[in-house]
């Protein structure tokens, strides 16, 4: 009786305790935010089913298994989820000091899909195979590498106290930083990406306290260099035709501007509740290409109509509006740039997204974060909701 007592009272005191310190104030539970943590596992199920609707009857691409795509997004999510909690136990403030690192890795990374190792899909040449039907794109990770890179130089002076804002040279730095893989990314070519990326670069400004002659030259600068590569025909055919089909939608429906066309055919379809899922005519037609990534989000238009693509768009809602109060609550401008930079590259990135199936942006192929097949896109979106776990974590409790 003694020993059973002794074995009670040794058991339950440990757990009791760890229960007492996992609810206490300043426990990691408590200051974790979860709305942005449902947020996107609700976003990353949702898009597994989506996923799935789509490729279940795809032969070609499923090699012969209905649930081939299902089980590589369930994997990919799990991998995120492993590397946002690896983010949090890092944390940004450890990364921050490995910004170094971190840039030399990711500069050899886009430098090798210029080299024989490099894979084109969908006409740009930005993918890395891995092998066992494993591919990497390094320029979802190159997002981070800016976002990180450019807070370090930009908050550093700030946050020693040494200057109130950063200053011009300071700026020029970090707008160097930033350059060198962006104009490797350009090369490939990646246009959906560089314009990502210089979203970013305007956000990390604007939230740093530049100068605002700094935006509006970036702005000017980008609007001379758009038309510079226009008139120089640095595109390629294939970008130059997106253009033209967005500019003209009538233009070539049955060519260049058939994936908006069937995309909008698609989404009008759907009504308020939609067909239902696995009815859709246009995903069980597989009149949409690409529907499992770039178009996913016409899966979720037809199948489940306005009510289902506007959660979708809600829950993105969610983690900005979060996001944006992290940026707003900590007491460090490094950390308040970054979850800015974040914030700038999923608005911008959801809206294009969704714009281009609606027809009222251009096709640039880029995913729908946490929602679209890719294992490079979920890893990096994952790992910026570590990020900005990590920024609310370590701020004070009264912030």
């Amino acid at each position: 009786m003694t020993g059973a007592n002794s074995f009670q009272v040794s058991g339950y005191g440990p757990a009791r305790a760890g229960w007492t310190r996992l609810l206490a104030r300043d426990s990691l539970a408590r200051r974790l935010d979860w709305p942005i943590l449902f947020s996107a596992l609700a976003l990353s199920m949702i898009g597994s089913i989506l996923v799935f609707s789509a490729t279940r009857n795809r032969t070609e691409i499923n090699q012969g298994d209905p649930y081939y795509f299902l089980i590589r997004h369930l994997m990919n999510t799990g991998i995120g989820f492993a590397l946002m909690i690896g983010t949090v136990w890092v944390g940004h403030r450890t990364l921050r000091t490995a910004v170094p690192l971190l840039y030399g890795a990711s500069l050899c990374l886009i430098l090798l899909v210029l080299t024989p190792l490099g894979s084109t899909v969908n006409g740009a040449h930005s993918w890395i195979v891995i092998g066992g039907g494993f591919s990497l794109q390094p320029s979802e990770f190159v997002k981070i590498t800016i976002i990180l890179g450019m807070a370090m130089l930009l908050a550093a002076r700030v946050d020693a106290g040494d200057k109130p804002y950063p200053d011009h040279r300071t700026v020029l730095q970090a707008l160097g930083l930033a350059a060198v893989p962006m104009l490797i990314v350009m090369l490939m070519p990646d246009l959906g990406s560089v314009m990502v990326m210089v979203i970013i670069v305007l956000g990390l400004l604007l939230a740093s306290g530049a100068s605002n002659r700094w935006v509006f030259g970036l702005l000017g600068a980008g609007t001379a260099g758009a038309i510079a590569v226009w008139q120089l025909h640095i595109l390629d055919e294939y970008q130059i035709a997106r253009f033209a089909a967005f500019a003209n939608p009538s233009l070539d429906p049955a060519g260049v501007g058939y994936n908006t066309n069937q995309a909008r055919i698609a989404i009008g379809s759907g009504g308020l509740t939609g067909a239902g899922l696995f009815h859709g005519s246009q995903t069980t037609g597989q009149f949409v290409p690409e529907q499992q990534t770039d178009f996913v989000f016409t899966v979720a238009g037809e199948e489940l109509g306005f009510v289902g693509a506007g959660l979708i768009i809600v829950l993105l809602g969610v983690i900005l509006w979060r996001a944006c109060r992290i940026a707003r609550e900590t007491t460090e401008l490094y950390g308040t740039i970054v979850a800015a930079g974040i914030v700038a590259w999923f608005a911008f990135q959801s809206f294009e997204n969704v714009g281009m199936t609606l027809g009222i942006m251009p096709v640039t192929g880029l995913p729908l974060p946490f929602v679209s097949y890719g294992g490079s896109s979920m890893f990096a979106t994952w790992v910026a909701v570590g990020l900005l776990q990590s920024i609310r974590v370590q701020r004070p409790m009264s912030a």
